[in-house]
């Protein structure tokens, strides 16, 4: 199994069902960072995740960076289960957000983002650059890092974030491998 969404790849478009928090959001707007946080209601290191990504919100908050939740993986007897835990859920742990926050229980989105880069595991982080284009793709507390960088224009050609992407899709492989065999 290879990664097909990696460093430099054109972002997938957004296909939820439901936006539980903000304003509907199907395509990214050239020129504006994104930050997409996928979780699920049943992961427990989800929620504290959520409440780190409300904190890095309000510090980039004048940057224009744009927030985004997906609930992914959410396991639930119907959609409309998964739509109660997720909502239940952000009221509970981002009571105030102006995050928005979607829910995809299609599995579009996992397919197209999580699966395609090898992120077999919630929470995951993708940042989508001002051109359309994966910047980042790892664990949320890289972003203090990362995301100056990404703002700035650096991140994308640099060595790190070469590197940061060989040893992401290497553990994916190996995972991958794992769960095959």
């Amino acid at each position: 199994m290879t990664s097909s969404l990696n460093l430099d790849s054109p972002a997938p478009s957004i296909k939820v069902q439901n936006w539980l928090r903000g304003d509907p959001l199907s395509n990214f707007q050239l020129g504006k960072i994104y930050i997409v946080e996928f979780f699920s209601t049943t992961c427990g290191y989800c929620e504290p995740d959520l409440s780190d990504l409300a904190k890095l919100h309000k510090k980039f908050i004048d940057t224009g960076v744009e927030f985004i939740g997906i609930a992914a993986r959410e396991e639930a007897a119907t959609a409309d289960d998964a739509r109660a835990q997720v909502d239940a859920s952000i009221t509970k742990s981002l009571p105030n957000t102006n995050i928005r926050i979607g829910l995809d229980h299609s599995g579009e989105m996992d397919e197209d983002w999580l699966i395609a880069s090898l992120s077999f595991h919630v929470p995951k982080t993708f940042v989508v650059d001002r051109d359309g284009r994966i910047a980042f793709i790892g664990d949320l507390v890289m972003l203090e890092d990362v995301l100056p960088k990404v703002i700035d224009g650096s991140w994308r050609a640099s060595a790190e974030a070469k590197n940061a992407e060989e040893e992401r899709i290497a553990e994916g492989e190996t995972y991958a491998a794992q769960i095959v065999s």
